[in-house]
């Protein structure tokens, strides 16, 4: 009896995640796209500071976004690690993370556990409708061969060489 139990069992096909160098490639690029916004908020604000201003002036949003993208990224992978499951509520835990820390930017409690739920759930949900990013989808291959028809085999002729 026990062994039937044993046998249906799911097979958990889980392969742990490298924590520390997913979540620093993550904050990496969060801390690159933090610089593209602050080079806008410094082109749209007037000022003295010149070009370096991006730096001086809005400087803290590269860093915020880079410090919010590695909370996500290493949350996420501490919570999937732990689980050792592949599932939306990874995504939603750093998500809210990251929420959280957004909300602690402000100062206010409230923020950021309103941060932590809206996050929270707007990372979830994506996760839930199986579109997040890295989830592997059709290759190009695959989705030629569902677009044509299947064709039809041309039948072969007969040789013109006979040996008879």
């Amino acid at each position: 009896m026990a062994d039937s139990a044993e046998v249906d069992a799911p097979v958990n096909n889980y392969e742990t995640k490298d924590v520390l160098p997913y979540a620093s490639r993550v904050g990496l690029q969060a801390a690159a796209v933090g610089t593209f916004v602050s080079t806008v908020q410094n082109a749209l604000s007037s000022h003295s500071r010149g070009a370096m201003g991006f730096l001086t002036r809005t400087g803290g949003t590269i860093g915020f976004f880079g410090a919010m993208g590695f909370t996500f990224a290493f949350t996420e992978s501490y919570v999937a690690n732990l689980r050792q499951k592949n599932d939306p509520i990874n995504g939603a835990t750093g998500a809210c993370a990251a929420g959280f820390l957004a909300g602690v930017r402000k100062r206010s409690i409230p923020a950021a556990i309103g941060g932590c739920v809206v996050l929270g759930a707007v990372m979830g949900g994506y996760d839930y409708a199986g579109q997040i990013t890295g989830s592997p989808g059709l290759s190009w291959e695959e989705k030629r061969k569902r677009f044509f028809k299947p064709g039809t085999p041309i039948p072969e002729l007969p040789s013109a060489s006979t040996s008879e």
